[in-house]
């Protein structure tokens, strides 16, 4: 099939364009706004794509932005890296994808963005562009998954070490009355990319229930905190999060499959917008995006990551959320953490009405909003501190 960055149904005003040169990869990316205008990078997360920008990229360019967002590594039309279950994982490691991300800004002749954007997996991306490079990551801003921090380096261990033991969650997990397992370790899994490129309903209709399991839409979203990392706590999360043991992602999402009338009520997610999704993923399948799933349920990729234990990150940031997204609470401490300690020019915590986990597709006027405001606010900040330190 051969591809042009023609065929990809954006609004007027953003622009599509391929970047070769980028730490390995030939990236894809969306564009909008004049080029040497104050730039926002956008990340997104899974399964989604840049396309998932859409709708705030033109605020953001309208009120003086340059906006970029790629197909980030896995994703999309981004070439370059591999597509095997057993090839280079190592290269889906965050460190390397924070990489890519700073192998972008240098490409485009950006020295420095006014804020990075992350949504679900983008978010931890972001989170760690800002730890790691706050000189060229100036703000940043945390959608959907809250950033707890680095790991934590073992401390006074001298004469008492201890080797590092597999989290029990999971063998309880599966010995509940309702045996049960994580979604994030089945990502991990070498069946998981087929149980949903090969899925019985079609890669088009799995995306619909998923998209819809995990929206506003859906009656069951109605979060709140758990008591902590156990069995029984994580058990209560809906199942696109703690699934039944023996059931595949795209099994877990059919049965809440909508209907057709509901389907064409579905303003922010129409059919033909979901169709590009449904078209690429069709193409590339799923595993770029696993990939990071399983670096991060890998003890030994994740290990680098220490380097930066007790380490902060010092940028203003802000942190937004569907309301009824349960991604704010499914790992019990980090929305606390974030605020209280990872952050420490925390700015605003906000969660958006009738918005689940795709808050800016969901309630893309509202995402922008605060947005502009937060990067109003960030470089006021950044000038208050300029003219101090003269």
């Amino acid at each position: 099939m051969t591809l042009t960055t023609s065929d990809v149904p954006l609004p007027a005003g953003i622009r599509s364009r391929m970047i070769p040169g980028i730490n390995g990869l030939t990236m894809h990316v969306l564009e909008a706004g004049v080029v040497g205008r104050p730039c926002v990078l956008l990340l997104h997360g899974f399964p989604e794509l840049a396309f998932s920008w859409r709708k705030v990229m033109l605020p953001l360019a309208e009120a003086g932005y340059h906006v970029i967002a790629p197909d980030q590594r896995g994703y999309g039309r981004t070439t370059g890296w591999d597509p095997d279950y057993d090839g280079d994982l190592g290269s889906f490691r965050l460190l390397n994808l924070v990489r890519d991300v700073l192998a972008l800004v240098s490409a485009i002749g950006v020295r420095s963005v006014a804020a990075v954007v992350g949504h679900d997996f983008g978010s931890s991306v972001a989170a760690w562009c800002a730890l790691v490079r706050p000189d060229v990551f100036r703000a940043v801003t945390l959608m959907s998954a809250p950033f707890a921090g680095p790991p934590a380096l073992p401390f006074d261990t001298a004469g008492n070490v201890r080797t590092k033991a597999a989290d029990p969650v999971h063998d309880e997990l599966t010995a509940l009355p309702r045996p049960r397992k994580h979604y994030q370790w089945f990502y991990s899994t070498r069946e998981a990319n087929d149980d949903m490129w090969r899925c019985p309903q079609g890669v088009h209709d799995f995306l619909r229930a998923y998209y819809h399991f995990k929206s506003a839409d859906w009656a069951g979203n109605t979060p709140y905190r758990l008591a902590g990392w156990s069995a029984d706590e994580l058990a209560r999360l809906p199942e696109y999060y703690v699934m039944d043991l023996g059931k595949g992602m795209a099994e877990t999402v059919a049965r809440e499959m909508p209907s057709p009338e509901r389907i064409s009520r579905c303003a922010w997610l129409p059919d033909n917008e979901l169709n590009f999704y449904s078209t690429e993923y069709r193409r590339t399948g799923f595993q770029g995006g696993l990939q990071w799933y399983r670096c991060g349920s890998s003890a030994t990729l994740g290990a680098e990551l220490e380097l930066f234990s007790g380490r902060t990150i010092d940028v203003p940031s802000c942190f937004i959320a569907g309301r009824s997204d349960w991604g704010i609470y499914q790992k019990p401490g980090a929305l606390e953490a974030m605020q209280d300690s990872a952050c420490s020019q925390m700015i605003g915590c906000h969660l958006i009405d009738g918005a689940g986990h795709w808050v800016q597709q969901e309630q893309p006027k509202q995402v922008s909003d605060l947005l502009l405001a937060f990067l109003d606010e960030a470089a006021g900040r950044e000038r208050r501190q300029q003219g101090t330190s003269r």
